[in-house]
């Protein structure tokens, strides 16, 4: 089975750091990096479309000031970003946005130079169905699902930043304020999310506003790849990735290769031949495809495309000179554009990005970039007082409850017993090396006997393990049965820390957290737990 790159990367297994260099570790590694992005400056054009875009969002002064420096020689960015989620999406948006704020400040520091944090709102993307909904715990602690409904969301292909938000957004709010209205700053960010989330708002529009107004103060500035202003200055590389297409899918394909050899799984599959963005054929804000080559030199199929339609180099060299808002980026080519754009010193993110930056090293130098930093943002576990009490009559940790229901109910029946009652998984693992070895001396010393002798050792072999399958079941559930208080209390902790059987992050949405403590006061709470330059898991208290 493959290994989770993020993981071992995080934990500093060489066999990852040979794709991608821990930098973000050493001090000296990140001046460097930060000294040779403030080399590059952000053109007249793209700053005066951030400006217009920034001018959209909640008054800031700091991201007015902000703004002003990136006009100016020598400034770097950190950048960060995430798919436009209803209602911000998951918790972790808001701990990537607050990673990004304090490593610009830390690299501030280190160099001397000034540094601005950017959201890069990923509006690119036409994913509906993974951005329209968001996950809360409601007043009963039940996970609630609030989504927006949009019939066509499963077979849409048209970019997240030309959908509005319909007529369903009224109903998701009103879900929201059903299950969150009671909670002390209810009244506050519900009222923030209604003036933000309103049927004609588009999902990107809505979702900068909210998250400019938590960090108006901190001057966290905003990007939106879809402004046909940042068109044309992405064209070049839309060019480059179309013209040099096999090249470089065949570099990515070897480099994929040897991530492969070391263990660890493809994030994003590699198409031969194939470019790395999307187009639009009909109009800028249609449908976007992948393109394919095909057996005709010079012609590419639109992969998925009702009709099988091709296009031609020559339609796609003279929309790229004409009108390239038609192009748009894959998970792979964005951060090209980005640093094609940005003098950026340092990006922040998941463990989905980390395994494409993985990738990516062919990429860089194909173009003539200079990589930037990347930093694991930073991980959060909100604990409020009701779980905090199911913890300590536990007498566990957070982290010790994230293994199955039935494993951890049987080792606190154990251990609560006084018994040496042994984990379900260790009375198997005993039960099955046991009559494994035997069964293995045995088919030694018969191996000379006649073939349906060891047929009969197989067919035995595969019924004892059924059997004692069975049996190691049975043995959890008489275990798990025996204090049935123990296993509500480990359902309740489990539902609040690892809903869905994720992390928290990963699933509960903001609203229930802002209802409750207030969503600047949230905010602040993330931001000063937040450490620069370090992966670590960290508990809040809520």
């Amino acid at each position: 089975m493959a290994s989770s790159f993020s993981a071992a990367w995080l934990r500093g297994d060489p066999r990852a750091l040979e794709f991608l260099p821990e930098w973000y570790r050493h001090r000296s590694a990140r001046v460097d990096t930060a000294n040779t992005a403030s080399t590059r400056a952000v053109s007249p054009a793209l700053h005066a479309a951030l400006v217009a875009q920034n001018a959209r969002l909640a008054p800031s002064a700091a991201r007015e000031r902000h703004l002003e420096l990136l006009a100016r020689p020598g400034t770097t960015v950190v950048v960060t970003g995430q798919q436009v989620g209803l209602f911000l999406g998951p918790l972790y948006t808001v701990y990537k946005a607050a990673s990004a704020i304090v490593t610009a400040r830390a690299l501030a520091e280190e160099t001397g130079r000034p540094c601005v944090p950017l959201f890069w709102l990923q509006t690119e993307d036409h994913d509906l169905p993974e951005i329209d909904h968001t996950f809360v715990p409601g007043a009963t602690g039940r996970l609630v699902r609030v989504a927006l409904e949009v019939p066509d969301a499963a077979r849409s292909r048209v970019p997240v930043a030309h959908r509005t938000l319909g007529a369903s957004v009224t109903g998701a709010l009103a879900t929201l304020r059903a299950e969150l209205g009671d909670f002390a700053h209810a009244d506050e960010f519900l009222g923030l999310l209604e003036r933000a989330y309103r049927p004609e708002a588009t999902l990107a529009d809505a979702f900068a506003e909210v998250l400019s107004t938590l960090f108006a103060d901190e001057g966290l500035v905003f990007l939106d790849p879809r402004d046909p202003r940042l068109a044309p200055l992405g064209a070049p590389v839309h060019r480059k990735a179309l013209e040099d297409a096999a090249p470089l899918s065949r570099k990515l394909a070897a480099w994929v290769d040897a991530l492969s050899h070391q263990g660890f799984a493809e994030q994003v599959h590699i198409r031969p031949g194939s470019p790395l963005g999307f187009v639009s054929p009909e109009a800028p804000e249609g449908a976007r495809y992948r393109l394919d080559p095909t057996e005709t030199p010079d012609t590419w199929s639109l992969v998925g495309h009702p009709d099988g339609a091709r296009v031609t180099t020559a339609q796609l060299q003279a929309w790229l000179d004409r009108e390239p808002t038609r192009f748009t980026t894959s998970a792979l080519l964005r951060p090209i554009l980005q640093d094609t754009l940005l003098p950026t010193a340092a990006y922040v993110g998941g463990p989905g990005e980390i395994a494409y930056f993985a990738q990516l090293a062919p990429l860089y130098a194909h173009f003539g970039l200079p990589p930037p930093l990347v930093i694991p943002r930073a991980r959060f576990r909100v604990l409020d007082d009701s779980v905090l009490r199911l913890l300590g009559k536990l007498q566990l940790s957070a982290d010790e409850v994230s293994v199955p229901a039935d494993t951890l109910l049987a080792r606190l029946v154990a251990r609560d017993s006084g018994e040496a009652f042994s984990p379900p998984e260790a009375v198997e693992a005993q039960l099955l090396g046991t009559f494994a070895a035997e069964l293995a001396r045995l088919g030694e010393r018969t191996a000379s006997f006649e073939p349906g002798f060891a047929r009969a050792l197989t067919r035995t072999d595969q019924t004892v393990r059924r059997g004692i399958s069975r049996l190691v079941a049975r043995y959890g559930r008489v275990l798990a049965q025996r204090d049935e208080v123990t296993r509500e209390r480990i359902a309740r902790v489990q539902a609040w820390l690892f809903p869905n059987g994720a992390p928290q992050e990963r699933v509960h949405g903001l609203p229930s957290y802002a209802s409750r403590l207030g969503g600047r006061a949230f905010t602040r709470r993330v931001l000063e737990a937040c450490e620069p330059f370090s992966g670590d898991q960290k508990e809040l208290r809520a």
